[in-house]
């Protein structure tokens, strides 16, 4: 499975300035659903806690944005969409998803898509392996490859995979203020 080959390093610098491997080692936290899920890499507040050398993530549940003031650095997936499941079993699905990582609530409109969400962040994803589209409110990226950057602003959105094979993307969260539109 996808989730066996992530991993995360995690470096640091000791009290003379020497650097070091701080983490070496699998995602501090996950939370998947077959091919589709959340890995978390990194979370830390944006102010001199930033570069503490402890694993900022122990003990946390995975939660979809970073509290207000900090930043998450994450490996998520889509997996290709069920083109044989129905619109109710979308929705239960997508509401199962984001109940479970406390998003409900980032769920502001979802007429075009049920994975349709808006988080008050500033988001850069990349896209690593396989194919996705990201569609917005009016319109879409479509056909997005492996080493395609997206700046997400705190739009709604959602990721759909049309493809053949489980998509994995990287994406740095960057909460600011928390304040939602």
């Amino acid at each position: 499975m996808i989730w066996d080959e992530l991993r995360r390093v995690v470096t640091q610098n000791d009290s003379n300035g020497r650097s070091s491997v701080a983490i070496d080692s699998s995602p501090a936290r996950l939370l998947a659903a077959d091919e589709g899920g959340l890995a978390e890499i990194w979370t830390a507040s944006l102010d001199a806690r930033l570069l503490a050398g402890e694993d900022a993530l122990a003990g946390d549940d995975v939660r979809l944005e970073p509290e207000p003031g900090a930043v998450k650095v994450r490996w998520f997936t889509v997996p290709v969409e069920d083109a044989a499941a129905t619109p109710q079993e979308r929705e239960a699905k997508a509401a199962f998803g984001f109940a479970a990582c406390g998003a409900s609530e980032a769920r502001v409109d979802t007429s075009r898509h049920p994975m349709m969400h808006q988080t008050p962040t500033l988001d850069v994803i990349v896209l690593v392996k396989g194919e996705v589209d990201l569609l917005l409110d009016d319109g879409e990226a479509k056909s997005l490859k492996p080493g395609d950057v997206v700046i997400q602003r705190a739009t709604n959105h959602a990721w759909v995979n049309r493809g053949t094979e489980t998509a994995v993307l990287v994406a740095t969260l960057i909460n600011v203020d928390g304040n939602r539109k």
